[in-house]
C-alpha cells in the first residue's frame, strides 16, 4: 500500500473536489504532473452508506446457518453455492466472522454431548456423522436409507450437510438381532412373489414392517411378511 501511494503521488500533483450537497454529486479535478488535468463527476453515497455490501439473501442465509454450523463450515457451504463477498472474494472463516460481527449474528454454540442411546425419548436432529454413531450404522447405509425412503433427511440449503431427525420410532427400526420370523429383502420378495423394488415400495408406504439389523453377520434390512405375526411396530 505504501508503494502504491508513492506511485500515485509521482504522477498526480493535486486533486480539487467540489461537492454539490443537494444533488449528492462530487466533481473532481485531477491535476497531473506536467500541468494536464482531468475532470470527473461521480455520485456520492448516502450518509452512512457503503459502496459495496453483502447482499441481503446471503446475510439471511448466514443467519440461518450460524444456528447449526461454525464459521468454517458456513464458508464451505457458501463456496459450494458459488457465492462471493460484496467485493468478489471467496468466503473464508474470517470473512464469515466479520459478517456476523457486523450484523450481530451470534456464533454457533456446540450443544452438550448427551447420551443419545436407546431409551432416550427426545428427538434429535443430527448430522450424518452423529447419526452413524447413535444408530450404529455406516454413512453409506444412512445415505441409502434416505434414497430408499427408509428414513428422511433434510438440508438447510443446497450444499449444506445432511441432517437426520432421530426419534424413538427411528431407534426402534434399528435392532441388534433379527426378530424371529422376519425375512431378508430377497426372501421377502420370494415369499410375496414380487420384485425387490416392489417390496421396498411397500416398506416405504408402511404396508410392510421393516427393521435394520446393525450387528452380526446378518446385518441389513429384515421384513415382516406374515401380517398375523406380532411385530415391532404393531399397535395394540
Amino acid at each position: 500500500m505504501r508503494e502504491r501511494k508513492q506511485l500515485i503521488r509521482s504522477v498526480i500533483a493535486e486533486i480539487g473536489i467540489t461537492i454539490h450537497a443537494q444533488r449528492r454529486i462530487a466533481e473532481l479535478k485531477i491535476v497531473w504532473q506536467g500541468g494536464a488535468s482531468t475532470g470527473i463527476s461521480m455520485v456520492m453515497n448516502k450518509p452512512g452508506g457503503r459502496v459495496k455490501v453483502t447482499d441481503e439473501d446471503t446475510i439471511t442465509l448466514v443467519r440461518r446457518l450460524a444456528e447449526h454450523y461454525n464459521d468454517r463450515s458456513i464458508a464451505m457451504i457458501l463456496a459450494k453455492q458459488k457465492r462471493r463477498t460484496a467485493t468478489g472474494l471467496s468466503w473464508t472463516r474470517a470473512r464469515i466472522a466479520t459478517v456476523r460481527a457486523t450484523y450481530g449474528i451470534p456464533a454457533y454454540q456446540q450443544p452438550p454431548k448427551d447420551d443419545a442411546g436407546a431409551g432416550c425419548d427426545d428427538a434429535l436432529v443430527v448430522t450424518i456423522t452423529d447419526a452413524e454413531k447413535i444408530l450404529g450404522v455406516s454413512k453409506v447405509t444412512l445415505y441409502r436409507w434416505m434414497k430408499d425412503g427408509f428414513i428422511h433427511g433434510e438440508q438447510i440449503t443446497p450444499g449444506a450437510p445432511w441432517r437426520i431427525r432421530i426419534d424413538q420410532a427411528l431407534r426402534d427400526k434399528v435392532r441388534p438381532e433379527v426378530p424371529k420370523g422376519w425375512l431378508s429383502l430377497d426372501e421377502a420378495a420370494k415369499a410375496l412373489g414380487a420384485a425387490r423394488q416392489t417390496v421396498l415400495h411397500k416398506v416405504q408406504r408402511g404396508e410392510l414392517d421393516a427393521v435394520h439389523v446393525n450387528r452380526g453377520r446378518r446385518k441389513g434390512l429384515r421384513i415382516q411378511v406374515e401380517r398375523n405375526q406380532p411385530g415391532l411396530f404393531d399397535t395394540p
